[in-house]
């Protein structure tokens, strides 16, 4: 069984990723309602605030960690980091969102890049992404952060968009460490 690492706040030059709480749903609810967006996550989009409130009621699994996106100077979330430790003191797999007034200015970069760096700082060997081959804009984020194109697994999910394949993006430690990020 995994022991459940604490989420503690990160900060960065521009942000503030502080532990996820339900009422970030409100907030949340902008882009968890986006079709575009949802298209390539793992449900539909939600209909109303009470169906983002009751996801994040529900989503407690110990092994994951979800820090909220905000701005320095205002706690209101804009997007949300996750990583959850698959093999204990080893591997941490991660996931984002960002709701879409905030894309194209380095914010998902710069919160994902923070998450990064702390699960390195506490010891994990590799990092690693599970995203829909067509997300071009997640695909294309994971390589400029480094990451590494290192498989595909057809036939993957069952989403509400039909059956879909996974591409698998990777990152080790001293990747990171060599990158000077």
């Amino acid at each position: 069984m995994l022991t459940p690492r604490a989420t503690v706040a990160l900060e960065t030059e521009r942000l503030i990723l502080r532990p996820r709480r339900i009422d970030d749903a409100d907030a949340l609810f902008a882009a968890y309602s986006d079709a575009d967006l949802m298209r390539y996550w793992s449900g539909p989009p939600h209909d109303d605030v009470a169906q983002t409130r009751a996801e994040f009621e529900n989503k407690r699994d110990p092994a994951w960690r979800s820090w909220a996106i905000t701005l320095k100077g205002d706690d209101t979330a804009i997007g949300m980091v996750a990583a959850g430790e698959k093999r204990q003191g080893e591997v941490s797999e991660i996931g984002y969102m960002l709701v879409r007034a905030h894309w194209g200015g380095g914010i998902a970069r710069e919160a994902v890049s923070a998450v990064i760096d702390r699960i390195f700082a506490e010891g994990q060997r590799r990092v690693f992404a599970d995203t829909d081959p067509d997300n071009a804009p997640s695909r294309a984020l994971l390589e400029r952060l480094g990451f590494v194109l290192e498989g595909r697994l057809r036939g993957e999910w069952a989403t509400h968009i039909g059956e879909r394949d996974s591409v698998i993006y990777g990152l080790l430690r001293d990747e990171w460490a060599m990158s000077g990020r």
